[in-house]
């Protein structure tokens, strides 16, 4: 196990180029079974997630080749449509694979996904969608089979604008015959992400981005080299370690409109913002001021995965700040570890009230998931004192060697193994 040992206090400055977005890259994975030609997917974030989302194509008979940050995916021999359960427990993202699956081989066994403790996240919308497009289910002993004859377009509604449900759908949909309206549909960019890379692969999708995406099905789909969009959440969890140090910092990559309302709470709280095309700078000087109210919510609004973080700029602001949960019900459990750094924080169900402190002390503290160890780093990088952050396995699982870009921007942090 590795940790982080972190000498807060210093302010940062410089720029940082970004990853490819993780939660765009997993479904073109996922995609990338839909077709028999090589598919090349370049400049792919070095994290775990990624190479256990490769892992399951190879157990699925893909052949999977990484070159530097591209990757290049080879299904033809693919032919199993069972993944198994030691995987799907370690990444959510799995069950991205239920509907190509079924598009390539009319057939799909899964374990209940897994990925980071941050809720129910139940796939009800996932599957009742595929039953719709013709998919029988039976769920047994933890295990979801899906089976259909051949797939057929339909009109499906989501009740609510599920990312993962809505990919799933264009994955299943893609190669059914007829025609497939999908209203109720999430509007996130990977969405659009997703949909460009298929239509690259000779699909016939558009809609993607507003709620209502439309999926002409196609017989077959070539082979195709992509880059995939820029991280919006690593983005923003630099933007708001800089808020929270101090100093002036440049992100590189990220289209401005794909976090209008962070860069909206930032202002918020005091720092200055200049973003233009692709950059983004953010200056912050002096003790900031709390954020009134932060509330996540699908895109356009909030980001869930920055909801943490934005907690730990604003543990150490000015005033009082009021943060609500609103799409997973256990997303606070770094709040504890937070405490340990002197944060004054309650938490009542899905929201939580914080009292900002003077400053945070350095404390030992344990990440529990992805984003709330972002969080912990951040809070660390502008407490007061020496902080160590452990199990870093969680961080490993979206971000591409944090340390070394927190550290091109002038922060004190190592790595240690312990």
């Amino acid at each position: 196990m590795d940790k982080y040992v972190i000498e807060g206090g210093r302010r940062l400055a410089g720029s940082v180029a970004l990853q490819s977005a993780k939660n765009s890259v997993l479904p073109l994975f996922a995609a990338s079974i839909l077709t028999e030609k090589r598919v090349t997917i370049r400049e792919t974030p070095a994290i775990t997630d990624v190479a256990c989302m490769a892992q399951i194509l190879r157990e699925l008979g893909a052949d999977v080749r990484f070159a530097g940050e591209n990757v290049t995916i080879d299904s033809a021999d693919a032919c199993c449509h069972e993944i198994p359960p030691s995987l799907t427990k370690e990444l959510r993202s799995s069950v991205f694979m239920l509907g190509s699956l079924l598009s390539r081989f009319g057939r799909a066994l899964i374990a209940y996904p897994g990925g980071c403790d941050i809720g129910l996240r139940p796939i009800d919308l996932h599957l009742s969608a595929l039953k719709r497009l013709g998919v029988s289910i039976s769920e047994r002993e933890g295990y979801i089979f899906c089976e259909c004859g051949k797939l057929c377009g339909a009109e499906i509604l989501l009740d609510f604008p599920s990312v993962g449900a809505t990919e799933n759908i264009l994955l299943a949909a893609v190669k059914a015959e007829g025609r497939t309206v999908l209203t109720g549909a999430a509007k996130e960019p990977e969405i659009v992400d997703l949909q460009n890379f298929l239509n690259a692969m000779g699909a016939k999708v558009s809609g993607a981005g507003t709620d209502v995406i439309e999926i002409e099905g196609v017989k077959e789909l070539r082979g195709v080299s992509y880059r995939p969009m820029k991280d919006r959440i690593e983005a923003g969890t630099f933007l708001l370690a800089a808020a929270a140090c101090g100093g002036e910092v440049q992100v590189v990559g990220v289209a401005p409109e794909n976090i209008r309302l962070l860069l909206h709470k930032l202002r918020e709280n005091g720092c200055k913002i200049h973003a233009k095309n692709d950059k983004i700078t953010i200056e912050s000087r002096g003790r900031l001021k709390c954020n009134r109210r932060i509330e996540t919510m699908p895109f356009p609004g909030f980001p869930t995965d920055l909801q943490a973080q934005a907690t730990a700029l604003n543990a150490s602001c000015a005033g009082c700040a009021l943060i609500v949960e609103n799409l997973f019900e256990t997303r606070f459990k770094y709040v504890p570890e937070l405490q340990k750094m002197g944060a004054d924080i309650e938490v009542r169900g899905r929201t939580a009230f914080v009292r900002g402190v003077g400053r945070l002390h350095g404390a030992s503290v344990t990440a529990g998931d992805l984003r709330g160890g972002a969080a912990l780093v951040i809070a660390a990088l502008g407490a007061e004192g020496v902080s160590e952050v452990l199990d870093l396995s969680h961080i490993d699982r979206g971000y591409a060697d944090l340390r070394a870009k927190l550290k091109g921007l002038g922060a004190d942090i190592r790595r240690v193994h312990i």
